[in-house]
């Protein structure tokens, strides 16, 4: 038998391996997407996440108009980040609440007052059980909510300038 022939399982064997080793090093997409879109928000009452401001509740969501909802923690470095372009949207007209994940009311105040509050209501998610409903894999997210309380959008990571114009699209869709 030839040299060739002995040696061709494992040059096969080697190049499924290397194929394999390419595909987990370059993955199609990471990003885990909620199956709600479309689908109303689920139910919950969140008690607010600081004093002073209000709570949150799925029915704060249906009231007629497009909101954003985020989803943050005072710990999260591209929460930080996101903040001056909430802020932006804020002053562009759109309603925005907010869901504070695994936080402590004396952090979320010195966020806020570091980084700004564009947030009308803030609800407090301790254990992430509405996070997790909501299908957000992580901080920060953010969902466009219709006026009948319908997830039309989900932005997965921290807003970035390139998607304002985006999320402003999408919030007038859901008109």
């Amino acid at each position: 038998m030839s040299k060739w022939l002995r040696l061709a399982p494992i040059i096969l064997l080697g190049l499924v391996l290397a194929a394999l080793v390419w595909r987990l090093a370059n993955p199609e997409d990471t990003t885990i997407r909620s199956r709600l879109a479309g689908k109303p928000v689920p139910e919950f009452m969140l008690p607010p996440a600081l004093p002073g401001k209000p709570g949150l509740a799925s029915a704060d969501l249906a009231k007629g108009q497009p909101r954003l909802l985020n989803v943050f923690a005072s710990w999260c470095v591209p929460c930080i980040a996101e903040a001056p372009l909430l802020l932006q949207l804020k002053d562009r007209g759109v309603a925005i609440d907010a869901i504070a994940i695994r936080d402590r009311p004396e952090d979320v105040a010195e966020f806020l007052a570091r980084h700004g509050d564009p947030f009308d209501r803030i609800g407090s998610d301790d254990n992430s059980r509405v996070q997790l409903a909501l299908g957000s894999s992580g901080v920060p997210e953010s969902y466009v909510i219709d006026g009948r309380g319908r997830i039309r959008h989900q932005h997965v990571g921290p807003i970035q300038p390139s998607d304002v114009l985006a999320i402003l699209a999408e919030l007038e869709k859901a008109r």
